[in-house]
């Protein structure tokens, strides 16, 4: 039996209404203008009545659009779906579990069942020592980018930044990174025991 769009519609108001009902959702039953009647007959339909509503094509609904409710969801929504594509693209660029966990509180498991979904390398040991070239370039590109936007943390936007900036691994940026952080912007130690010449 092929349903329609007006099936559909009142297919699937019918089962959040039957849920509501389950669950004790007055509210929500008195806002879709569920009066006693129309509940006692909604607890006597069950899954075989959806079903055959499949084959009517027209609806008992009254559709309205909340605007104030819309807008919101629409943000949160949008929120959501640049924070994921962000989430890929630092991992496709090899971020760090540390990284990720500091940034957007992903878990170990979440960290390994993307990084399988998008077909990544295992990650394994240690990011390489950076030599002295990179790591004097990669202390004045992120003392330019803390102070120009008068911050003390790095956004996942930023170590993306300082990646294109220097050429620079992600994991190598992190744990620099983290280290001058801890040390404070005065520290005049780059890292692994060299000293950044002319540093702050």
């Amino acid at each position: 039996m092929s349903s329609n769009k007006e099936a559909d519609l009142t297919t699937a108001v019918l089962l959040y209404a039957m849920r509501c009902l389950a669950e004790g959702d007055q509210q929500a039953l008195r806002a879709m203008n569920f009066g006693p009647k129309e509940l006692d007959a909604l607890k006597e339909m069950n899954l075989a009545d959806l079903y055959r509503a499949d084959a009517l094509r027209v609806h008992c609904l009254q559709i309205g659009l909340n605007r104030d409710v819309f807008w919101p969801m629409l943000d949160h929504l949008r929120h959501q779906r640049e924070s994921e594509d962000l989430q890929r693209t630092l991992l496709v660029a090899d971020a760090p579990l540390e990284m990720m966990q500091q940034l957007f509180g992903v878990s170990s498991r979440e960290y390994t069942r993307w990084r399988r979904l998008l077909t990544l390398a295992p990650a394994v040991g240690r990011p390489p020592e950076l030599n002295e070239t990179d790591t004097h370039a990669l202390w004045y590109a992120w003392q330019d980018k803390v102070q120009a936007d008068d911050k003390s943390t790095l956004t996942a936007e930023d170590y993306l930044d300082l990646q294109q900036q220097t050429g620079i691994g992600l994991r190598s940026i992190w744990a620099l990174v983290q280290r001058w952080e801890t040390y404070g912007e005065g520290s005049s130690a780059a890292t692994s025991g060299r000293v950044v010449e002319n540093g702050p």
